[in-house]
């Protein structure tokens, strides 16, 4: 519910520092680490892997890419 507003107030469009494809990479990554964390709390029997660890490697790496310059 608050995903819209938050993205048309943080849009360069509206005077937000953030163009919408940053608010969109942001997005999704906050959702997958908040995702992650539920998940090792929540069903102890879950554990992380080499393959997800990569992945979020990857994730910050696509953080990284959108915000440069």
């Amino acid at each position: 519910m608050l995903q819209v507003p938050a993205n048309r107030i943080g849009s360069n469009l509206h005077g937000g520092p953030f163009t919408l494809v940053q608010l969109k990479v942001l997005q999704e990554v906050i959702t997958l680490a908040v995702f992650t964390i539920f998940t090792l709390i929540a069903f102890k029997h879950e554990a992380l892997k080499w393959n997800h660890a990569l992945a979020g490697v990857f994730l910050v790496a696509a953080v990284w890419l959108v915000f440069k310059k």
